[in-house]
C-alpha cells in the first residue's frame, strides 16, 4: 500500500519544517545571549552606551559616545586627580577609563558586531602635551628610545612601543596602539596599576621649576655669642625664652641677628610668555603670599628685557638640570649670543680674574727694562764721577757754580726720565689693552669657571656654589630684588650690545672694570643658556617637546 500525500507531508514535511526553523531560532537566542553580555560589559564599565539587536540577522549594534579628555584641576579637584578611577572600563579601546578626567562628549559611533569579543570602545581625543604633562605628574618617566622613535618614524612606529614607563622603570604606562579609530591621528593606549605609586600635591607639577636661594653665613657660634655685651646677652637669653613660650612672640633684633634664617625656595611657573608666577615654597600660605614678578614680566608690550632674560636662564637651568618638559622658548637671538665666544681671555686678564699664565700668550713681552734701565744708570753714574774729577781742577768758585749746575741737570734728567718712563708705560698700557681685545676668545662656559672663582675668592658666592646652584641663586635674587634684576639685566643687555655691534670698545671695558662683579653675574646666567643648547640638541627634552609640537591632538584608547 503507497503512502499517501497527507502522509508524505506529515513524516517528511514535518521535520523539513522543523529543520527549517532551528537556525532562526539558534539566531534569536544567540542574539539574545550576546546582547544581554554586550549590555553588561557596557554596565560594569559604567559606559552611556546604546545596544541594539537583530535576531534574524545576528547582528548586534552598539552605539557609544566619543569624548575629548582634558586632565582635572590639580588644586581644586585634588582628591580624584590623584586617585584611578573606581569603574574603568576593560572594553579595548577604553584604557584611558583608568584615570578620572573632564569629559566633553563631541558625537556617538555606531558599531555592528556579531561576537562580545569585537566590540571597541572609540578612542578618546586629548592634547598631546596635556596628556605627556598629566602622567609626568603623577610619576611616569620618559622613554628615550621611544620618544626618538616616534620624531623620526611618526605614524610609522611599531606598535606597542613605550612612550613613558612606571616610576620603577619596569612596566608599561603610555605605549603606541593600533591605527585602527585613529582617523589618521597618533593613536596611544594608557595603563597604571596602583601598586606602582604616585607622586602627591606636594611635588612639583611640569613647567615649574624650584629655586633656592643661598643661606647666609652662620653667626649663631659660641664666639660670637661669648663677644655679645652683657646687655645684648641678657636680651637674647629672654627672647629665647618667650620663644620658647610664645612662638607668635616677635625676637629682639640682638636674637635676630645672631639667628641665620635660610631663605625660602620659590616655586616658579614658566608659560609661554615667561615667568607666570613665583610661590614660596613650604611655607603657610595664610601666611605668605605669592611674590610679586611684574618686573619680570616678558610680553612684547614690556619696556625692559628683564623678563626675557629670566625666562631664558630659568629655563635652561630647568633643562639641563630638572625637568624635560617646558613652555617657553628661548629667543634665538639670545640662544645665538649665548653660543658665541665673546670674551677675550686678555680682557679677563685686565680685570685681574684669570691669571694670565692661564691663558694663551696674547701680549707683548718686553724682557729687556731692567737691563737698559741698568745700563741708563752706569752711564748717569759714569758722567757723575767724570764732572766730579773735572771739578777737583777747578777754582772753589767755578767748583760752586759747577756742582749747582751738575744738580740742576741731574734734576733736569730725572724729571725727563720719569716722564719717558710714564710715557712709555702709557704707551705699552694702551698696547695691552688693544692686545687683549682682540686676544683670543673664551667660550662662556670657560669664562663662567674662571669668574665663579674669583667671586668665590672675593666673597661675592658661597665657596661650596656649583655653577648651577650659582645661577639659583642670582635667579633667586632677582626675583626677591628688582633693583639687582634691574642693574644684571643693564649688563646682559650691554654685553650683548657690544658683541652685536662687532666686539669690545674703550667704553665697553671701562663699563665692565667698573661693574666687575656684575659681569660676573651675568658670565654664569649666559654659560648657563650656553649649556642648554649642549644639552637640548638631541636629548629625550628635544625629542619630547618636537613630538608634542607635531602632534597637538591623539586619540587615547
Amino acid at each position: 500500500m503507497s503512502p499517501s500525500a497527507p502522509d508524505v507531508i506529515t513524516y517528511i514535511g514535518v521535520p523539513l519544517a522543523v529543520l527549517g526553523v532551528l537556525p532562526i531560532i539558534y539566531n534569536t537566542i544567540s542574539t539574545l545571549a550576546t546582547l544581554a553580555k554586550v549590555r553588561r560589559m557596557l554596565q560594569h564599565g559604567r559606559l552611556a552606551g546604546i545596544a541594539r539587536g537583530d535576531v534574524v540577522n545576528h547582528v548586534i549594534e552598539v552605539e557609544l559616545p566619543r569624548y575629548t579628555l582634558a586632565p582635572l584641576h590639580r588644586e581644586e579637584e585634588h582628591e580624584e586627580y590623584w586617585r584611578l578611577c573606581e569603574y574603568p572600563s576593560h572594553i579595548p579601546g577604553g584604557s584611558w577609563t583608568i584615570f578620572n578626567w573632564r569629559t566633553n562628549p563631541i558625537g556617538r559611533k555606531t558599531q555592528r558586531i556579531d561576537y562580545p569579543d569585537q566590540l571597541r570602545q572609540p578612542q578618546a581625543e586629548i592634547g598631546f602635551e596635556e596628556l605627556i604633562s598629566f602622567l609626568l605628574d603623577l610619576g611616569a618617566v620618559p622613554d628615550e628610545v621611544g620618544f626618538r622613535l616616534l620624531r623620526g618614524s611618526g605614524l610609522w612606529v611599531p606598535t606597542g612601543t613605550p612612550l613613558l614607563l612606571s616610576p620603577n622603570r619596569r612596566e608599561r604606562v603610555l605605549t603606541i596602539a593600533p591605527l585602527d579609530d585613529s582617523d589618521g591621528h597618533l593613536s596611544l593606549a594608557v595603563q597604571w596599576s596602583s601598586t606602582w605609586g604616585m607622586r602627591d600635591h606636594r611635588s612639583l607639577p611640569p613647567y615649574w621649576v624650584l629655586i633656592k636661594g643661598a643661606p647666609p653665613p652662620d653667626h649663631c657660634s659660641k664666639s660670637d655669642d661669648n663677644n655679645l655685651t652683657s646687655e645684648e646677652t641678657n636680651k637674647l637669653t629672654l627672647d629665647k625664652k618667650d620663644a620658647s613660650a610664645d612662638s607668635s612672640d616677635t625676637r629682639s633684633s640682638a636674637a635676630m641677628k645672631y639667628t641665620p634664617i635660610l631663605p625660602p625656595a620659590i616655586r616658579c611657573k614658566v608659560g609661554v610668555n615667561g615667568l607666570l608666577s613665583a610661590i614660596p615654597d613650604d611655607l603657610d600660605t595664610q601666611i605668605f603670599e605669592s611674590l610679586d614678578v611684574k618686573h619680570l614680566e616678558a610680553h612684547e608690550s614690556s619696556p625692559t628685557t628683564k623678563g626675557v632674560w629670566f625666562a631664558s636662564a630659568i629655563t635652561a637651568l630647568g633643562t639641563t638640570s630638572q625637568t624635560i618638559l617646558w613652555n617657553y622658548k628661548i629667543p634665538p637671538e639670545i640662544l645665538a649670543f649665548a653660543k658665541k665666544d665673546s670674551i677675550p681671555c686678555g680682557v679677563l686678564v685686565l680685570l685681574d680674574v684669570v691669571e694670565e699664565s692661564a691663558t694663551p700668550e696674547w701680549a707683548t713681552r718686553y724682557e729687556n727694562d731692567a737691563e737698559e734701565e741698568r745700563e741708563q744708570r752706569f752711564r748717569e753714574m759714569s758722567e757723575d764721577g767724570r764732572a766730579v774729577m773735572r771739578e777737583q781742577k777747578m777754582t772753589p768758585e767755578e767748583r760752586t757754580e759747577a756742582v749747582r749746575e751738575r744738580s740742576r741737570k741731574k734734576h733736569e734728567n730725572w724729571i725727563a726720565s720719569l716722564n719717558a718712563t710714564r710715557r712709555r708705560n702709557a704707551q705699552r698700557a694702551e698696547t695691552r689693552m688693544m692686545e687683549a681685545f682682540t686676544s683670543p676668545k673664551w667660550g662662556n662656559k670657560l669664562s663662567a669657571e674662571h669668574y665663579l672663582v674669583w667671586l668665590k675668592k672675593d666673597g661675592h658666592m658661597d665657596s661650596s656654589l656649583t655653577l648651577e646652584r650659582a645661577t639659583e641663586v642670582l635667579l633667586w635674587r632677582m626675583i626677591n630684588e628688582p633693583p639687582f634684576a634691574e642693574e644684571l639685566t643693564k649688563m646682559l643687555d650691554g654685553w650683548k650690545s657690544f658683541v652685536d655691534n662687532g666686539g669690545l670698545k674703550k667704553g665697553d671695558y671701562s663699563a665692565l672694570n667698573d661693574s666687575k662683579v656684575m659681569f660676573g653675574y651675568a658670565t654664569l646666567l649666559v654659560a648657563m643658556v650656553e649649556g642648554s643648547v649642549t644639552a637640548a640638541r638631541g636629548s629625550l627634552a628635544m625629542d619630547l617637546q618636537e613630538c608634542v609640537r607635531i602632534w597637538k591632538r591623539v586619540r587615547l584608547g
